[in-house]
């Protein structure tokens, strides 16, 4: 009897330990604090792929052709941000040195159109995966990358308004560190 009410109080402890440990990972992972540590920081190498895009053309990270590439994760929910597609628009129209790519997490036959609509018909979609969001470190988008010829994150950042796209393009431009 006492063996048994053992076993019974163990097993509670147990799954009083498990949700515990949930629970603080849950917490650790949400909030805005952990959106804060989201992507990668300036100086870190981006992860390497080649990804074909909606025209058959070829991408690949780190940029060829260009010193700079602009990932933008994000899918066809980008129209729910209008200042940060004002931000985008104004970008394509002035900065013929970036290559600007959208990444999805997923496919997405609504994604190509609404960027059309919404006047981002130059920026390539590309449909890459969950486990390549992973690797970049995204949780949520609209979120900014930028990447230089040499694979290293420039600037990155969820963003929200036009001014946001603006000062990543600046503070991509900006030297390297040294021993970054």
């Amino acid at each position: 009897m006492a063996a048994i009410a053992f076993t019974a109080v163990a097993a509670a402890l147990c799954v009083a330990a498990v949700l515990a440990v949930l629970g603080i990972a849950q917490a650790g992972l949400s909030g805005s604090g952990a959106l804060e540590r989201d992507g990668l920081a300036p100086g870190m190498q981006a992860p390497h792929w080649s990804l074909i895009d909606q025209d058959g053309n070829e991408h690949t990270s780190p940029p060829t052709g260009r010193p700079l590439q602009l990932v933008i994760f994000a899918d066809h929910s980008l129209k729910s941000f209008p200042s940060v597609v004002d931000g985008l628009r104004e970008l394509l129209a002035v900065d013929r040195e970036i290559e600007i790519v959208l990444l999805l997490r997923r496919p997405n036959s609504v994604a190509v159109p609404v960027l059309r609509e919404l006047g981002l018909a130059g920026v390539a979609v590309l449909t890459g995966s969950s486990a390549l969001y992973g690797r970049y470190n995204v949780r949520v988008g609209p979120f900014l990358m930028f990447v230089d010829s040499a694979g290293s994150v420039r600037a990155s950042s969820l963003v929200n308004y036009a001014w946001q796209v603006a000062k990543l393009r600046q503070l991509a431009a900006l030297p390297a560190e040294v021993g970054s």
